[in-house]
């Protein structure tokens, strides 16, 4: 018990002094994620909105299977990464794999269809409220998905949030692809696990702290902006 809170207190000493270690740790993830996130968007929600104003013969299935890849385990994603990036893979002649780069790519894949269902289910309802105006103003498919993104963008971030949730807490992809190296590719979720296997419980509490902290302040914020959302429609 006393090895419990000498950790709890190393832990705190090392947020409060603003150890070099943990803060490196904590901004690589955070740069990583961000990084991801912003891709992810720039994919996921043209993507919703398209579905959402488009009708096409392969729509339904289309959305389904953005749904069903919501779940989609995230070791896999690292494997499948893993082996495109590999010297023997089809784009091992970049050179990214155990880079920030090849975590980028796989934290994308893993959050884009999280993104675009929640995005989905929100445009959805947005295109039945615009639906009569925008076709009676004879607007070009292009401006009706601008009118969504732009009128919807708070139930879009609401889903750009829960895909940063979902980003800064990966840890399977993220160890395949990028190694876990120091002060190259090792974020929060990755020396954790590390930090706790070697016994050294004051850092990895620590980057669990800071963990817990962002994942709170997304889910406030997500929270935050469903209530300012039903208070406009009301």
């Amino acid at each position: 018990m006393t090895d419990l809170w000498a950790g709890f207190a190393e832990a705190a000493r090392l947020l409060i002094t603003l150890d070099p270690d943990l803060t490196a740790i904590a901004l690589r993830s955070l740069q990583v994620t961000l990084c991801a996130l912003v891709i992810a968007c720039a994919i996921a929600l043209p993507l919703a909105a398209f579905l959402s104003v488009k009708r096409f013969r392969w729509r339904r299935a289309v959305i389904a299977l953005l749904n069903a890849l919501m779940g989609l385990p995230p070791v896999v994603v690292g494997l499948v990464v893993y082996v495109l990036l590999s010297r023997s893979g089809p784009l091992g002649v970049l050179g990214l794999l155990f880079t920030p780069s090849a975590m980028i790519i796989a934290q994308v894949i893993i959050i884009v269809p999280l993104i675009a269902s929640v995005a989905h289910q929100s445009l959805r309802e947005l295109w039945a409220e615009y639906h009569d105006l925008l076709i009676s103003l004879n607007t070009t498919q292009c401006q009706r998905i601008v009118a969504l993104l732009w009128d919807g963008r708070r139930a879009l971030l609401t889903a750009a949030l829960a895909g940063f949730g979902r980003g800064i807490g990966e840890v399977g992809a993220i160890m395949i692809v990028g190694g876990n190296i120091d002060n190259v590719t090792r974020v929060m979720t990755t020396a954790i696990a590390l930090e706790t296997g070697k016994g050294n419980f004051a850092l990895a509490l620590g980057l669990g702290f800071v963990l817990i902290a962002l994942a709170i302040l997304v889910n406030l914020a997500i929270h935050w902006l469903s209530r300012t959302e039903t208070g406009r429609q009301w």
